[in-house]
C-alpha cells in the first residue's frame, strides 16, 4: 500500500420492490461468488433489518480507494447493476467512510 491510502467501508442501502426481494437475495448471492475472488475486497455483507425487509443493506471493507474503484468498475458489478436495477423500489443509499480502525 502507497503511503496515505486509507481503508475505505461502505454501507449501501437497497429499496426492494416487495414482489422482488428473493429474486434480489438470489441475485445477490450469485453476485457475491465474484465479489469474493476481488483481491482489494476484504469484506462484503449482505443484510436485512426485519423490521424493514424489503431494504437490503450491504456493509462493505476495502482496502483503499483504489481497490473500490476496482470493484464498482468490474464487469459483475456492472452486470449486476443492469440485472438488480430494475428490481429496486427506489434510489439505492450510498455512505461510504474512512475507516479508522477495526477489530477484524
Amino acid at each position: 500500500m502507497k503511503g496515505g491510502s486509507k481503508m475505505v467501508s461502505i454501507i449501501a442501502k437497497l429499496p426492494v420492490k416487495e414482489d422482488k426481494v428473493e429474486e434480489a437475495i438470489a441475485a445477490i448471492k450469485e453476485f457475491m461468488v465474484q465479489v469474493a475472488k476481488e483481491e482489494g475486497t476484504l469484506s462484503y455483507t449482505l443484510n436485512r433489518d426485519p423490521k424493514n425487509p424489503n431494504t437490503l443493506v450491504f456493509m462493505e471493507r476495502y482496502k483503499d480507494k483504489a481497490a473500490l474503484d476496482a470493484h464498482m468498475a468490474s464487469p459483475h458489478f456492472q452486470a449486476f447493476l443492469a440485472k438488480g436495477m430494475p428490481m429496486l423500489a427506489g434510489q439505492p443509499e450510498m455512505i461510504t467512510m474512512e475507516e479508522i480502525c477495526s477489530a477484524r
